[in-house]
């Protein structure tokens, strides 16, 4: 409740913005073409970090607790990036809004491509921003959730697939890709509960034709959900990336109706997934 009245806290006061910063200045000491150089600066950031959440949680009890689970939940900022880029009304405005959320190349998108930029952003991160810090705050408390938020930063600064990062960032990727594997698709099933009625199966086997072996689950569950088209092809560092369509074969026009049903769903279904969990508590 703090995070959707209060949102975050400015940068220079945040402490995920403070382990950015401190993982950058490692990864320029320390920097190596290496899976394990890069396996051992994580662990050299994230142990110590865990160390002193987990002491927190001892020694000041739920007011740490009720610190640590406001920083490690984005469901506000969330959802006001991406409403800037769905409110926008020309496509220079959209493209400098979702040039903010995404990593792809935003010069050439024209106002569709830069909704269901959006969109995409909107449903990973409904599962790496909202859900999955909730699930494991539900499993193993407040620190379990600050230590997922390390997780997924570092994830988010090293687990690219490029020429610096496919080998220095594997660590990264792959234990983030192990910590949302539950959550993405607890996102997929809330959405498709939330949505409008599509094929379990055909929604699966759109979601393993994704790079990523979790972001496939919720985007591919929010296109069918409110019956829109994401995916796709995007550029990326001046190449076109031929990734697949998600969504039904008779997809909306991505339209300031469709865009609004598709972040109503999204609510729908995060209300929904945090009520199963707090029957869990």
């Amino acid at each position: 409740m703090l995070e959707w009245w209060l949102a975050d806290p400015p940068d220079r006061w945040h402490p995920v913005a403070w382990l950015g910063q401190l993982a950058g200045y490692a990864e320029r000491l320390y920097y190596a073409d290496s899976r394990w150089r890069g396996v051992w600066l994580y662990g050299l950031i994230i142990a110590p970090c865990a160390a002193l959440l987990w002491s927190a949680h001892e020694l000041m009890g739920w007011p740490a607790d009720v610190f640590m689970l406001w920083l490690s939940t984005g469901w506000h900022s969330l959802f006001h990036h991406v409403r800037k880029v769905l409110d926008a009304d020309q496509p220079a405005d959209a493209r400098v809004a979702v040039s903010h959320i995404v990593s792809r190349d935003t010069q050439q998108m024209n106002m569709q491509d830069a909704r269901r930029a959006a969109l995409e952003s909107l449903a990973e991160n409904a599962s790496d921003a909202v859900l999955a810090p909730l699930f494991w705050f539900t499993l193993f408390g407040a620190p379990a959730a600050a230590c997922y938020r390390m997780v997924n930063t570092l994830d988010a600064m090293w687990g690219y697939r490029n020429s610096r990062y496919r080998n220095f960032g594997w660590c990264a990727a792959r234990v983030d890709d192990i910590a949302n594997y539950l959550p993405a698709r607890l996102t997929a099933i809330s959405l498709f509960l939330c949505g409008q009625r599509c094929c379990w199966h055909q929604l699966a086997s759109q979601a393993a034709t994704h790079a990523s072996p979790n972001a496939g689950w919720p985007e591919a569950a929010l296109a069918h959900a409110a019956g829109i088209r994401l995916g796709g092809p995007v550029w990326r560092d001046g190449k076109l990336d031929e990734r697949p369509p998600y969504g039904p074969m008779q997809a909306r026009k991505l339209n300031q109706q469709a865009t609004q049903d598709a972040m109503r769903c999204v609510h729908r279904s995060l209300a929904l997934a945090i009520l199963a969990l707090l029957l869990l508590l």
